[in-house]
């Protein structure tokens, strides 16, 4: 082989070599237990008379089983629906302030706009068990200032922790920690228009806010898909605002949310096959949720187009 060969060969093969560390570690740290947790969602353990001695519990195959009690698991279904009435509250809530500041610090009347990004973006840079626990003790009567100000003026101390208020107050905590992000996202979008457009459209006799509505919103409509879609994730893998808070109130059950039922079937009574089945559902739930979503956003932006 000569050594231009040689030397083509080892062109061709550069990007391959580059991709091994990370095809390594993505099977080690994610394909690998994603498949392992597939296989226990199709094993069970087998109990031999009292389940006492060598052998008497054994691991078996399972079929469907563990997936058909997880479908039909009242504690899991009360769980997402929780989640979706969760998801109601926070994901429009949170992508309007996102849109709404983005489009704020987008114009030309905001003063310290470097400072006013960063103090937006802050919350997200604190860990979500942090905040949790900053807003939970906020949110207790006897701790809070908030509780303090209303006994004072005379007004209403309403219970945040328990009842419909608490969807409230889970709700604010991934609004007050996810919208700088977002709002990132959109800005960068909002930045990136010529500012030509904006010239033009003024030109023409344009408002401030017919700009924002008719230009800005629908050139960023790609990176509010893009945001609606990682809310939705992060949406239905709930567990950080409701595991921390739970301490605090009896509301909040261990089952609060799927994650939640999924971490205590496995750590708590030691059912890891059924959490693996449940953990799998809960997976391809956000899969097609994700999926669906994406189709039906382009199939719109194609639609769009061909107008």
């Amino acid at each position: 082989m000569t050594s231009a060969r040689r030397k083509s060969y080892g062109v061709k093969g550069a990007p391959y070599a580059f991709l091994i560390p990370a095809t390594v570690l993505f099977s080690l740290f994610f394909a690998l237990p994603i498949g392992y947790a597939v296989w226990l969602s199709f094993r069970k353990v087998h109990v031999s008379g009292l389940g006492l001695g060598k052998g008497a519990r054994e691991e078996v195959w399972a079929g469907l089983s563990n997936y058909t009690d997880a479908l039909t698991d009242s504690e899991l279904i009360h769980g997402a629906l929780r989640v979706l009435g969760y998801g109601c509250i926070v994901v429009p809530v949170m992508l309007g302030l996102a849109l709404l500041f983005a489009l704020m610090l987008d114009s030309d009347k905001v003063r310290f706009t470097s400072f006013t990004r960063l103090a937006i973006f802050l919350p997200y840079a604190i860990p979500g068990v942090v905040a949790a626990m900053l807003w939970g003790f906020l949110y207790l009567p006897d701790v809070s200032p908030f509780y303090y100000v209303l006994e004072k003026l005379g007004l209403p101390q309403p219970d945040l922790l328990d009842g419909g208020p608490l969807y409230l107050a889970l709700s604010n905590i991934a609004v007050w920690g996810g919208t700088g992000f977002n709002m990132i996202v959109i800005y960068t979008s909002l930045q990136a228009i010529p500012v030509e457009v904006y010239e033009a459209a003024k030109l023409d006799g344009a408002t401030p806010t017919q700009i924002a509505l008719r230009i800005k919103i629908p050139m960023v409509a790609p990176s509010l898909v893009l945001t609606f879609f990682f809310s939705i994730i992060a949406t239905l893998q709930v567990y950080n605002e409701p595991t921390t808070l739970k301490p605090l109130t009896n509301s909040v059950s261990t089952t609060w949310s799927p994650l939640m039922k999924v971490y205590r079937d496995a750590f708590g009574t030691n059912d890891i096959y059924a959490a693996a089945a449940q953990a799998v559902i809960i997976a391809l739930a956000t899969l097609l949720l994700s999926f669906g979503f994406l189709r039906a956003a382009n199939r719109r932006q194609k639609q769009e187009a061909a107008r």
